[in-house]
C-alpha cells in the first residue's frame, strides 16, 4: 500500500491490519469509516475495546471468560455440574450454547497439543480437569474437540489421564466433518454431535 498523506491514519491503519482476517485495504475502509464518525462514538469504541482487554476476566472454574471471577454458566443452579464438556476455547462455548442441547457444564483447556506449534500438554488447562474429577462429583466428561490431527492427539491424551477414575469419557459424534471447527458448524448437526455422543473408547 502507498504512503498515506497522514502518519496518524497510517498508525491506525496499521493497527487495524494487525487483527485476524483484517489486510491493508480494510484497515483503511475501517480507519476511514471511524474518521467520520462523531468523537465521542469513536471514542465509546476505543473505551470498549481498552476496558475489555483490561476488565475481562477468566473463570475460575471452567477458565471461559466472564466479568466475575465465576462465569455465568458455573454460577447457574440450574446446569448438571457432573456432566463436563471440554472445548478447546471459548468460542466452542458460545457454539455449543447456541444449540440449546447441552445442560452440562465446561472446561476450556485454552488450546490443543500441537508439538509442531510448540503446545504441549503443559501449555493447556489439563491439570484442573484432572483436579475435578478426582472430587469424585464428576460422572461425564464430553471431549468435544476439534476434527483434526491435534484434537484426536488431544482427545488421546485426556483419556489417558482419566482413564483411571470412574467416570464415563464420552466424544461428541462424528457428524462433524474431519477438519471441521466447532465454531463453524451449523447448530442442528452440533447439538445432534452432542446428544448422540459415544463413548470414546470406541472411537481410538
Amino acid at each position: 500500500m502507498e504512503s498515506l498523506p497522514s502518519k496518524l491514519v497510517e498508525n491506525a491503519v496499521n493497527e487495524l491490519s494487525r487483527l485476524p482476517g483484517i489486510g491493508k485495504k480494510t484497515a483503511l475502509r475501517l480507519a476511514l469509516f471511524l474518521l467520520k464518525q462523531d468523537k465521542s462514538m469513536v471514542e465509546d469504541f476505543g473505551n470498549a475495546v481498552i476496558r475489555m482487554r483490561q476488565d475481562v476476566r477468566y473463570c475460575t472454574i471452567c477458565h471461559n471468560i466472564s466479568d466475575d471471577d465465576v462465569c455465568e454458566i458455573c454460577k447457574s443452579t440450574k446446569r448438571n455440574r457432573a456432566i463436563i464438556c471440554v472445548v478447546e476455547d471459548i468460542r466452542d462455548v458460545m457454539a455449543i450454547e447456541n444449540t440449546s442441547q447441552y445442560n452440562g457444564v465446561y472446561h476450556v483447556l485454552g488450546g490443543i497439543i500441537s508439538p509442531i506449534e510448540g503446545i504441549g500438554p503443559g501449555d493447556i488447562n489439563v491439570k484442573t480437569l484432572v483436579e475435578k474429577v478426582k472430587t469424585g462429583e464428576v460422572k461425564e466428561i464430553i471431549m468435544a474437540l476439534p476434527t483434526t490431527i491435534e484434537g484426536d492427539t488431544t482427545n488421546f491424551y485426556l483419556y489417558k489421564q482419566l482413564k483411571e477414575y470412574e467416570i464415563t469419557v464420552s466424544t461428541i459424534a462424528r457428524g462433524i466433518a474431519i477438519g471441521d471447527d466447532l465454531e463453524y458448524t451449523d447448530e442442528i448437526t452440533l447439538g445432534r454431535s452432542i446428544i448422540n455422543r459415544t463413548p470414546y473408547i470406541n472411537s481410538i
